[in-house]
């Protein structure tokens, strides 16, 4: 449920909830410097995170483009399940299981687990000049959660806070994955884009992934160098351009520090991530520089996720419970955790973001 709510201004920081897209709940927050565009009806993801000073939307939008799952019935069932049916790009939350389609303590998950194909419900916790905070909750229908997550705007930053409560409903002891799946991309991403962060190591994924793949299968490395299949040392903080058509997917861990940021090194513009270690101390490394062939993205595609996540490899919560990369939860219990997301200028590169969301270059 959403009750129309709407700030009385338009300046500062306000809300709009009586908003909607193809039909879809909509909840729009903005201050001076940014404006988050919430999908309640879709897994409450974050739409747009638009810049206002640069008019930069930081999120990647794919070219299946957005739709409402309830007008846009698949013609056959898959797998997988409907994630890759409606995925419109942009911040996905991922709960309870990450990554591929599997079974685990007899639940079946689809793609992504559940959270992020349910609507969420609202609740307006603050409305003033200065700050905006709403809280949004889910139940899953699978398993026995409830997901709580607050965002927050506060006037002249160009700062997105989160911090979520995690309950399990019942008495049982719960295994699960956690992850924000954010994806970046044009018109922002270029290959004049750099990826900082605070890895130590580099872990390509277990399983081949990409015909156009960089790195071999399983493969390790000592961030921020790579070797590729022809035994070039390739920087892997480089985005490469559109032209290169090449695709990997890879976990960046032995994090020092909790936090990723992408800089465009000639517009000196970025985006950043910090988030809690205790819960996410993996970042997922999807790059797909126009070499995803054949299905789903048939070459047009150009983005990367930089995703902070509870374990790896993305095969699902069933796979990274039998290698103890996964989390858990005791019977009644409650966990929490934060996440800031911030844009900053007149940096080429990044070498911390603090909880603050304080960005120093």
């Amino acid at each position: 449920m959403m009750e129309r709510f709407d700030s009385k201004r338009n300046y500062g920081c306000r809300l709009q909830s009586d908003a909607t897209l193809y039909g879809l709940r909509t909840l729009v927050m903005q201050n001076e410097k940014l404006r988050v565009t919430i999908l309640v009806d879709k897994g409450a993801d974050i739409y747009e995170f638009l810049h206002k000073p640069t008019d930069t939307d930081f999120m990647w939008q794919t070219p299946m483009g957005l739709h409402n799952p309830s007008t846009h019935t698949p013609t056959n069932t898959t797998a997988a399940g409907p994630f890759m049916d409606h995925y419109a790009g942009g911040w996905q939350e991922i709960f309870p299981s990450g990554g591929a389609e599997n079974i685990h303590a007899e639940v079946s998950y689809g793609q992504h687990g559940e959270v992020c194909q349910l609507p969420w419900e609202v609740t307006v916790l603050e409305d003033h000049p200065d700050r905006v905070s709403v809280q949004f909750t889910v139940r899953t229908l699978r398993t026995p959660y409830l997901l709580e997550r607050r965002m927050t705007l506060n006037s002249g930053e160009a700062k997105l806070h989160i911090s979520e409560i995690l309950t399990n409903l019942s008495s049982e002891p719960m295994d699960f994955m956690w992850g924000h799946h954010v994806a970046l991309g044009e018109p922002f991403m270029d290959e004049w884009c750099r990826l900082d962060c605070a890895a130590r190591s580099i872990k390509i994924h277990e399983n081949p992934y990409s015909k156009n793949q960089r790195f071999e299968t399983a493969a390790e490395f000592t961030y921020p160098t790579a070797t590729d299949l022809d035994g070039r040392e390739i920087d892997f903080r480089k985005v490469l351009p559109k032209s290169s058509r090449k695709m990997d997917m890879s976990y960046l861990t032995d994090l020092t520090e909790p936090w990723y940021a992408l800089t465009h090194t000639k517009r000196q513009l970025g985006f950043g991530l910090r988030f809690d270690s205790k819960i996410f101390d993996t970042i997922w490394c999807w790059q797909v520089f126009g070499g995803g062939e054949g299905a789903p993205w048939f070459s047009q595609t150009y983005n990367m996720g930089l995703e902070p996540f509870s374990s790896w490899p993305g095969s699902g919560l069933d796979d990274v419970v039998r290698s103890g990369r996964h989390k858990s939860i005791s019977g009644n219990a409650v966990i929490e955790t934060h996440l800031t997301a911030v844009v900053y200028e007149g940096l080429t590169e990044v070498t911390s973001i603090n909880e603050q969301g304080d960005v120093e270059g």
